[in-house]
């Protein structure tokens, strides 16, 4: 198990658009895609269904729907709606809530292990849909590119913590 500091990987991981041909080592993907499998969800009905797409033939038919930058691995985060939690007082289905939560747990999984991302959610899902022939009811929400880069972090240019917080009451 790698130990690290979760405060310092949250600062220092950033969205990476430039990808070496570096494949993806089984054993990160498989820590990656344990972690999602591990991400929390709404009343634990784990309606997610990740597709990983890896081979060139893949990767080219995923650029067809979305820009992956070149990315040697793609994650695409679905779910399946009928099987998420849906909340009794007014309805909300939160299948993307949990899609988003397991994209986030294997994002930070990927820094962990030394890798680079991009969360992409400007995407043609019908492109998805058809090109991986995904199941009736199963919805791409995220695709997470990963791999090794060269690229240098960007500054972050975030609010300040006081424009985003407040106390009791807005």
């Amino acid at each position: 198990m790698h130990m690290f500091d979760l405060s310092t990987l949250i600062h220092n991981r950033f969205a990476t658009r430039s990808y070496l041909p570096q494949p993806v080592e089984d054993a990160k993907l498989t820590r990656i895609l344990e972690a999602g499998r591990l991400a929390p969800t709404g009343a634990n009905a784990q309606p997610q269904r990740i597709l990983v797409v890896q081979s060139a033939e893949g990767l080219a038919k995923l650029s067809q729907a979305a820009n992956i930058y070149h990315a040697p691995l793609a994650l695409v985060v679905c779910v399946d709606t009928s099987k998420a939690w849906t909340r009794p007082v007014d309805g909300k289905n939160i299948a993307d809530i949990d899609a988003t939560i397991v994209t986030d747990h294997m994002m930070l999984t990927a820094a962990a292990e030394g890798l680079n991302s991009v969360w992409i959610c400007m995407f043609k899902p019908d492109v998805i849909r058809q090109a991986f022939q995904l199941p009736e009811g199963l919805v791409p929400v995220n695709i997470l590119a990963l791999g090794y880069s060269d690229a240098q972090p960007p500054v972050k240019n975030r609010k300040p913590l006081d424009e985003l917080v407040t106390y009791e009451s807005f």
